[in-house]
């Protein structure tokens, strides 16, 4: 018989609990009182507050001008409902800013120095542009190079693990090009990242 009562009176408990609730949020706001006067003095803010976008100045033998960032491309006719790029955004790389935009740059013209020769001799074999570049002192750990089509070489570096510097470029017989970056989003290393959401 004493459990009937326990039960009986948890079972009363929970709708006055809940009327106790419902009750405390009600209430009449007077004009004029103080949490009117605090909103006059202080008003909501009307926007987000957005980060300020890093001053990139020029780093040494670069132009005063520094070249504008790659943006996103919005100006396709994408249905509504796709979300191609929204998905795959953790494959586009961070950019650098700052001394370690200038590392970059530095780094990608000393690399493009020394690929030059190989190069203008049309020597276009993976091993060799890995030798240039551990040449350079990067670490054989960090370089890889890759046939890129039947005449190029494609390449990657971990210039530098903290904070994170990667160089990635390709070579063929018209040109020797590389790019500095800070890595991906969600994912460690300079290796571009596979999957999707």
């Amino acid at each position: 018989m004493a459990m009937i009562r326990r039960t009986r009176a948890r079972r009363g408990m929970l709708p006055v609990a809940v009327l106790a609730v419902l009750a405390a949020g009600c209430g009449t706001q007077q004009p004029g009182g103080t949490a009117d006067a605090y909103r006059r003095s202080h008003p909501t803010p009307t926007g987000m507050a957005t980060p300020s976008t890093p001053v990139d100045l020029p780093c040494p033998g670069e132009s005063a001008t520094p070249t504008p960032l790659p943006t996103a491309d919005t100006s396709g006719s994408a249905a509504p409902g796709d979300h191609y790029a929204e998905n795959h955004g953790f494959r586009v790389p961070f950019p650098l800013h700052g001394r370690r935009r200038c590392d970059g740059l530095a780094a990608v013209g000393r690399i493009e120095a020394a690929l030059e020769p190989l190069r203008e001799r049309g020597d276009f074999a993976p091993e060799h542009t890995r030798s240039a570049l551990t040449g350079l002192g990067y670490p054989a750990g960090k370089v890889r190079s890759y046939e890129n089509g039947p005449t190029g070489v494609g390449f990657l570096i971990e210039v530098d693990a903290s904070p994170l510097l990667c160089v990635e470029g390709t070579m063929n017989p018209g040109s020797t090009r590389a790019e500095s970056f800070g890595g991906y989003p969600d994912h460690s290393g300079c290796e571009t990242p596979s999957g999707g959401h």
